[in-house]
């Protein structure tokens, strides 16, 4: 490819770029992860927009994971919203599963090596919130008595996190 065929491929794909930034509502350009997302799912006819959630991440434990998934609005808030969705969000709500899920995202995946943490209570007490947390997905066994965070799970788990923050 000469020089004159790479600066304007180059051309072509800076005009994409520009083309995909949507203006908002108030006539402000759209964030870039917006603006894709609204032109995915207008491409996809998909009529009432959805939500993307995705990271990139490097755990101290030197695990990577770059995950993504979208969901169309009508896919998250047209079904019911079950007792099983309530049971899920709620695992999260204890102090003590939320301290075992983060120990357990930076490296402590034994049942031994969460019970030596004193405040997280007795050995029988560590292993009903393991399994409550396994129960609905938010942990899974990776053998001989490790667990850990499913990869698939891993974003959304930050994702509901970070959505507590104020």
């Amino acid at each position: 490819m000469d020089l004159v065929d790479r600066l304007e491929e180059l051309e072509r794909r800076v005009a994409a770029l520009e083309d995909s930034r949507a203006d908002g509502a108030d006539g402000q350009q759209l964030p870039w992860a917006v603006a894709r997302l609204r032109q995915e799912f207008d491409d996809a006819a998909v009529r009432n927009g959805g939500v993307l959630m995705a990271g990139a991440l490097h755990l101290p434990t030197g695990e990577r994971f770059d995950w993504q998934a979208q969901f169309p609005i009508d896919t998250i808030v047209g079904e019911e919203w079950t007792t099983e969705v309530a049971n899920c969000l709620a695992a999260l709500a204890d102090p003590v599963r939320l301290r075992l899920l983060r120990e357990i995202v930076y490296g402590r995946r034994t049942a031994a090596d969460l019970a030596a943490i004193s405040e997280l209570g007795s050995s029988a007490d560590i292993y009903q919130h393991l399994r409550q947390l396994a129960a609905v997905g938010w942990l899974q066994t990776a053998g001989r008595g490790r667990f850990e965070v499913p990869e698939n799970r891993l974003i959304p788990l930050l994702a509901a996190l970070a959505s507590a923050q104020r």
